[in-house]
């Protein structure tokens, strides 16, 4: 069982805190972890692109000349895809690129990359983050104490102070625990995660 310290806003270490090796001590399993990515990319694309076929520009109902005679090469329309305004031949349509992962390969990759974090020594509990005002200044010294310039800060519950006073930081998201996801875990060069958010990622993924 990996054994993590706890660290206070100001940056000082206050403590220590078993996790879980059900959630945080798992093999990382890749592939889960790159599907998952895949999926979470896929799903935000929005597939609205479209182009016209032969069948659907304007004009060109009428042979442009006859068949023979004429010196020219045969045509059956000036809205054939060789002709200029005609319709591009293999025409992007409309379509959904989301597709579905089990929940259990969701879960583990979610592990995985939890875990990946715990290796690597880039995961940082703190005791609480607690502001009494909406203040970005103030959420940006509590990153430069705990010397996170790109991260991603894990909250138990959505606190609308913590959420909108980092919300200006460029390098800096916050998500509560039930949003939690491999593409921003996996983003992030460090996870911030408040001790009350780290018990209930253990209580509902272990």
């Amino acid at each position: 069982m990996a054994k993590v310290s706890v660290y206070n806003m100001e940056g000082k270490e206050v403590g220590s805190v078993d996790l879980n090796d059900a959630v945080f001590g798992v093999e990382v399993n890749e592939h889960l972890v790159h599907m998952a990515v895949l999926q979470y990319l896929a799903n935000n694309r929005q597939g609205t692109q479209k182009a016209k076929t032969r069948s659907e520009v304007s004009g060109g109902g009428r042979k442009p000349w006859r068949q023979k005679g004429t010196g020219h090469a045969r045509q059956g329309s000036i809205r054939a895809p060789q002709w200029k305004g005609g319709g591009v031949v293999f025409a992007p349509v409309p379509r959904d690129y989301s597709f579905k992962l089990n929940k259990k390969e969701k879960r583990a990759a979610l592990k995985s990359v939890l875990s990946d974090k715990v290796n690597t020594e880039s995961l940082i509990v703190v005791d609480e983050l607690k502001f009494d005002e909406i203040k970005t200044k103030s959420f940006a010294k509590v990153m430069t104490n705990l010397k996170v310039d790109n991260g991603l800060v894990v909250l138990a519950d959505n606190d609308a102070n913590v959420v909108l006073s980092a919300r200006n930081l460029a390098n800096v998201n916050t998500t509560p625990v039930n949003n939690l996801g491999v593409y921003d875990v996996l983003k992030a060069k460090k996870l911030v995660v408040t001790k009350d958010a780290l018990e209930k990622i253990e209580e509902v993924y272990a």
